[in-house]
C-alpha cells in the first residue's frame, strides 16, 4: 500500500491519495469500509458485514451486495489493502487517524501536564467533524457516539492539563464548548469550576455548580455528583491545595561552595520588593550568575509560579524560550509574543532570571506583567529601563575569600592562615580566581600552601605549558576581551604594562599616544564594563589577575616593540613631570 494513502475514521470516511478524493460509493458501500476501518485488521465475516449495514432488514441478496460493494472498494484503493480472509475480509490501514489518535491519547496518560497538553492536541487536531458521516447502520452509528465520548474526554483531559499549566482562559472556552453539547455532563462543569477559581473567579465557579445542581434536578431529580460537590466545598472553603499549580523551576543548583554577599544578597532582596527588575553588573567571571542563582534560590518561596533561568548568551529565541516555560506551545508571529507573554503572566508570582544580557530592550521584551520580577546580570549597566535597579558586584572581602579557599582546600588554610590571606589577596576575591586556585590545590593533597603560593604564579603566554586552571581563571576575561572594539582592546592591554597601583589619564594618555580626551573616553568605556576601576578623578587600576591576563595579551598581539614603545613614552612623560616639578 501507497505511503501516501491515508484513510480518516475521525470525520467524513473518505480515503485520499496526494490530496485527491477517491470515488467511495453509495452509503452502503462506505459503511463497508468504515466497518473494516474500525476493525483495525481484525477480519470481518460477511455476516458481521450485513448486520452492522443492514441490521434485522438485510435484503435477501445481501451477500452477493456485500462482494460487490467489496470488488467496487478494491477497485479505486491500491492493491493488497482489502484482502479475503476466511469467509471474509480485513483492510490493512497503516496510517489511520484513528490509530493516531489512540497514539497520542495513550502517550498523554500518565505524563506531566505540557507532555499531555502537546499529545492531546495532537489527537484533537486529527478529528474532522462528525465520526464516520455519511455511514448509515445502527453499527455505524454505535461507534458514532463512543468515538464522540472518546473525543470529549481528550478534550476534558486537554483542560486539565492546560489549568495546570496555567492556561484558564483556553481551558474555560474548550470546557465551554462541551457543556453546551452535553449540558448534563458532570466533569467538564468541576474543570471550569476548577478554571475559574484558578482564574481569580470564585463567584463564576460556584455559579457553574448553581447551574449543574438546577439542570441536575430539573431534568433528572438528581443531585450533582460527588466531584461536583467536594469541587464546590474546596472552593468555600478556599483550600490552598485548590490553587496550587505546579511552577516551573529552572534555576541551575546552588553552589555548594557559596559564601559572602551578604550585604548584596539583603539589598536584592529588599529591592525586589519594590521595583520589577533588578540588574547586577560586573566584572566577567566575578560571579554574577551564580549570585543570580543563589537568590533565585532564596526567594523561590515568594514566586509560587515557578522560576525561570534564561541564558541569554546561548538561547537564540529567548521570548519563545520562556512562553514555552509558561505553557505556550503554539507560538504566535514573533511580534505578538511580547503581548502574548506578559498575558500568560498576569495574576502570577514568577521570578525571571536574565543571564548575560547584552542591552535594554533584550531585557524589556521578557518582563512579565504585574506581580512578577526579574533578575538580569550584565557586564555593565544597561540604560534604558526605568524601573530598573542595579547594584555592582566586586570581589570578595578578604575574610569571605579565605573562607572560600577554607571550604575548597580544608584544613591547610587552619594550618597556614597568613599564606592563606597572601593568596585570597593575590586573587582580589575574585571567585573564579579563588576556585581554580582551591581546586588546583585541593588536587595536590602533598603541598603547602606555602609551596602552592609559589608555584601558581602567572605564566606568560610564551611558557612551554599551560597550567589547566589558567583556562577557567582567563576564559572570562577573553570573552570580555572579544567584545570591546579594536581601540578599547589596544588600550586595555597596553595600559596593563605598567607598574603602580594605578595611573592617572595624562600618563595613560602617553602610554595610548592619544590626546587626554580620547584616552577619557576609552577608560570610561573600560570602566562600564568593570575591566579597569576608578580609584579617584581620572585614575585607574587593574584588579591583579586582570592585569596579569591584559599584560600577557598585551605581549602576544601588540608585540614586544609596541610594549616597550609605551613602556618609553610613560618614562619620558613622567620625566617630563618631574622636570617641571624642579624648574
Amino acid at each position: 500500500m501507497s505511503g501516501a494513502l491515508r484513510f480518516a475514521v475521525l470525520g467524513p470516511v473518505r480515503a485520499w491519495l496526494d490530496e485527491v478524493e477517491l470515488d467511495l460509493g453509495t452509503p452502503q458501500q462506505r459503511a463497508i469500509l468504515g466497518i473494516l476501518l474500525l476493525r483495525a485488521g481484525t477480519p470481518a465475516t460477511i455476516d458481521q458485514l450485513i448486520t452492522a449495514v443492514w441490521g434485522p432488514a438485510a435484503p435477501r441478496a445481501a451477500v452477493g451486495v456485500v462482494r460487490s460493494y467489496v470488488s467496487r472498494l478494491r477497485r479505486v484503493l491500491p492493491e493488497d489493502v482489502i484482502s479475503s480472509v476466511g469467509g471474509g475480509y480485513s483492510l490493512r490501514a497503516a496510517d489511520l487517524d484513528l490509530t493516531e489518535f489512540t497514539r497520542h491519547t495513550h502517550a498523554a496518560r500518565g505524563a506531566e501536564p505540557r507532555v499531555a497538553a502537546r499529545e492531546l492536541r495532537a489527537a484533537l487536531e486529527l478529528w474532522r467533524g462528525v465520526p464516520l458521516a455519511g455511514v448509515n447502520g445502527d453499527y455505524a452509528e454505535f461507534e458514532r457516539t463512543r468515538l464522540g465520548q472518546v473525543r470529549l474526554a481528550a478534550v476534558e483531559d486537554l483542560a486539565a492539563a492546560d489549568i495546570e499549566l496555567g492556561r484558564e482562559v483556553e481551558a474555560a472556552a474548550a470546557l465551554a464548548e462541551v457543556i453546551a453539547e452535553q449540558p448534563l455532563r458532570e466533569r467538564p462543569r468541576e474543570l471550569l469550576m476548577l478554571a475559574h477559581y484558578r482564574a481569580g473567579r470564585q463567584a463564576d465557579a460556584l455559579a457553574v455548580f448553581a447551574e449543574i445542581q438546577r439542570l441536575l434536578a430539573e431534568e433528572l431529580g438528581l443531585d450533582p455528583g460527588p466531584g461536583l460537590r467536594d469541587m464546590q466545598r474546596r472552593i468555600l472553603a478556599a483550600d490552598p491545595a485548590l490553587g496550587e499549580r505546579p511552577g516551573p523551576s529552572q534555576l541551575p543548583p546552588d553552589l555548594p561552595d557559596f559564601v559572602g554577599r551578604a550585604d548584596e544578597l539583603a539589598w536584592v532582596l529588599t529591592t525586589l520588593d519594590r521595583v520589577p527588575v533588578v540588574g547586577i553588573e560586573g566584572l566577567a567571571g566575578i560571579g554574577k550568575t551564580a549570585f543570580a542563582v543563589h537568590v533565585g534560590h532564596a526567594v523561590a518561596g515568594r514566586f509560587p509560579d515557578g522560576q525561570l533561568f534564561v541564558d541569554l548568551a546561548v538561547t537564540p529565541d529567548p521570548l519563545a524560550a520562556v512562553l514555552a516555560a509558561v505553557g505556550v506551545g503554539d507560538l504566535p508571529a514573533p511580534a505578538e509574543r511580547a503581548a502574548l507573554w506578559r498575558a500568560r503572566t498576569a495574576g502570577r508570582r514568577l521570578l525571571v532570571v536574565l543571564d548575560g544580557a547584552r542591552d535594554a530592550d533584550q531585557v524589556a521584551e521578557l518582563v512579565p506583567a504585574a506581580g512578577s520580577a526579574v533578575l538580569v546580570t550584565a557586564r555593565r549597566l544597561l540604560y534604558g529601563l526605568p524601573y530598573a535597579r542595579w547594584r555592582t558586584l566586586t570581589g570578595l572581602g578578604l575574610e569571605d575569600s579565605v573562607a572560600l579557599l577554607e571550604r575548597l582546600v580544608g584544613e591547610r588554610v587552619r594550618r597556614e592562615p597568613e599564606v592563606a590571606r597572601e593568596l585570597a589577596t593575590g586573587s582580589a576575591g575574585l571567585p573564579q580566581v579563588l576556585a581554580a586556585v582551591g581546586a588546583r590545590i585541593a588536587s595536590r593533597p602533598e603541598w603547602t600552601l606555602a609551596a602552592a603560593r609559589d608555584r601558581l604564579g602567572h605564566l606568560p603566554p610564551s611558557a612551554p605549558v599551560q597550567r589547566p586552571e589558567c583556562g577557567a581563571i582567563q576564559g572570562p576575561y577573553e570573552s570580555a576581551l572579544a567584545e570591546l572594539s579594536p581601540a578599547q582592546a589596544r588600550a586595555f592591554r597596553l595600559l596593563a604594562v605598567a607598574d603602580g597601583p594605578d595611573i592617572a589619564l595624562p600618563a595613560a594618555a602617553a602610554v595610548l599616544d592619544l590626546p587626554v580626551p580620547a584616552t577619557a573616553a576609552l577608560l570610561e568605556s573600560l570602566v562600564d564594563v568593570h575591566l579597569v576601576e576608578l580609584t579617584g578623578v581620572d585614575r585607574y587600576a587593574f584588579l591583579g589577575p586582570v592585569r596579569s591576563f591584559a599584560r600577557g595579551r598585551a605581549h602576544l598581539d601588540d608585540g614586544p616593540q609596541a610594549v616597550q614603545a609605551a613602556l618609553t613614552r610613560l618614562v619620558r612623560f613622567y620625566s617630563g613631570v618631574a622636570t617641571t616639578a624642579l624648574g
